[in-house]
This record gives C-alpha cells, structure tokens and sequence, in this order.
C-alpha cells in the first residue's frame, strides 16, 4: 500500500499537534500500523503501533500518556494524537504497514522489519 502522512508543523512547546496517515492502493484493516521518528542526527524509532482484530495499542516509552494512536478502518487510515509536546518530539514522523494479516506482540511491535510499506514522513517542529 502507498501511505501518506500529514499533519506536522511547527508548534510551541506544550502544544498538540494530530497526524494522519492514508493509505491507498490496499486495505490497511488487517495490518500493524505503526508510527516512527527520525529526529535531525540520529536514528529512526519506534513511537506507536496499532494491530488489528481488538488489539491494543503499543506505545514507546516516551509517548505513553502524551501520544495517542488510533485507526479508522473506514477511511483506511490511523491518526497519532500528540499532546504536551517538548522540543525533543522534533523530528519527522513516518507512517508505517505491516503485510497483511500480520500480528505482532509486545515489543515486536517496535521492529522496523515488521513494517513493509513506508509513507514519505511529515515534519514536527517543537519550539521552547
């Protein structure tokens, strides 16, 4: 599937920003999706992930309680809700889909070797 990412800008610190991603070309309602960063200099992470058929989210350490993932299998997407944002939530956030009909447990959710498809990434500017 092709993801595409929106929603970043440049906020204050404290501020919320929402981020959406869609998906076109495929159906993403069988699949991990999964949001990742990539902060000037270092490496990409693992922010957030969202399996399927009642699974529950999967957060990284640093968004639990601040960050919010959902996902809309009507409209083919999955938003990250990020509240309390810092400047070191700077970074560019990429969207992301595992094959189709894959799980994944716990920290699994956090391997980029889990996720097949990759949206081109939307900016996140935290000022203080």
């Amino acid at each position: 599937v092709q993801l595409q990412a929106s929603g970043g800008g440049l906020v204050q610190a404290g501020g919320s920003l929402k981020l959406s991603c869609t998906a076109s070309g495929g159906y993403v309602n069988m699949r991990v999706m999964g949001w990742f960063r990539q902060a000037p200099g270092k490496e990409r992470e693992f922010v957030a992930a969202f399996g399927w058929g009642g699974s529950w989210p999967y957060y990284e350490d640093f968004a639990e309680g601040r960050f919010t993932i959902s996902r809309d299998n009507a409209k083919n997407s999955v938003c990250l809700q990020m509240n309390n944002l810092k400047p070191e939530d700077t970074a560019v956030y990429y969207c992301a889909a595992s094959n189709h009909n894959r799980r994944a447990v716990g920290a699994a959710h956090r391997s980029q070797a889990l996720y097949v498809d990759w949206g081109q990434g939307t900016l996140v500017t935290v000022s203080s």
